[in-house]
C-alpha cells in the first residue's frame, strides 16, 4: 500500500479557479528542502508552474530554511524542476497555450517517501463565479443542517 502524507494544500486554488484537469508530478529538491517539508514548512499560495522548453518548472514556492543547517541551505524561493514525461509536458504545453488557462499547484505530499506534487490545469474564476459558488455551498450546508437536525 502506497503511503500518503500530505504536507501542505493551496486551498485558494479551487475558490480562485475551476479546475479542469490534475497531475501528479515529482519534484526536485535539495537535502535541506526535504526535511523543511517533512516538518510541514511549506507555502503553496502564489505559487504557479510553468513550462520552459521541454522542462516544468515550479515557481514562488516558498520552503522555510531549515535550521539546523546553517551554511549549506536552500534559498527558500528558488524555482523547482517538476519530474513529468514528455507525453504529459506536451498535453500541458498544448492546454496553457488556450487564453485563459494556466498551472497552479494543489497540494505537496509524500507517497512511498518521495515528495510530489498535484498539478491543475486551471481557468480564473470570475468574480459573479466565486460569488454563485459560495451560495451553492452555503445552500449545500443548510440542507445539511436540516437533514441532520430532521433525523434526530
Amino acid at each position: 500500500m502506497s503511503e500518503i502524507k500530505i504536507v501542505c494544500q493551496n486551498k485558494k486554488a479551487r475558490h480562485n479557479y475551476s479546475i479542469e484537469d490534475t497531475l501528479e508530478a515529482g519534484l526536485v529538491l535539495k537535502g535541506t528542502e526535504v526535511k523543511s517539508l517533512r516538518d510541514g514548512k511549506a507555502n503553496l499560495v502564489d505559487s504557479y508552474a510553468i513550462i520552459d522548453g521541454e522542462e516544468a518548472w515550479l515557481l514562488h514556492f516558498h520552503i522555510d530554511a531549515y535550521s539546523p543547517a546553517t551554511q549549506f541551505n536552500h534559498h527558500p524561493m528558488r524555482k523547482r524542476k517538476l519530474l513529468l514525461h514528455k507525453k504529459e509536458i506536451s498535453k500541458l504545453i498544448g492546454k496553457t497555450q488556450e487564453k485563459g488557462c494556466t498551472l497552479v499547484p494543489l497540494k505537496v505530499f509524500f507517497k512511498n517517501g518521495k515528495a510530489k506534487i498535484d498539478i491543475g490545469i486551471a481557468k480564473s474564476k470570475k468574480l459573479y463565479d466565486k460569488r454563485a459558488t459560495l451560495k451553492k455551498q452555503e445552500a449545500d450546508r443548510e440542507i445539511d443542517r436540516a437533514m441532520k437536525s430532521r433525523n434526530r
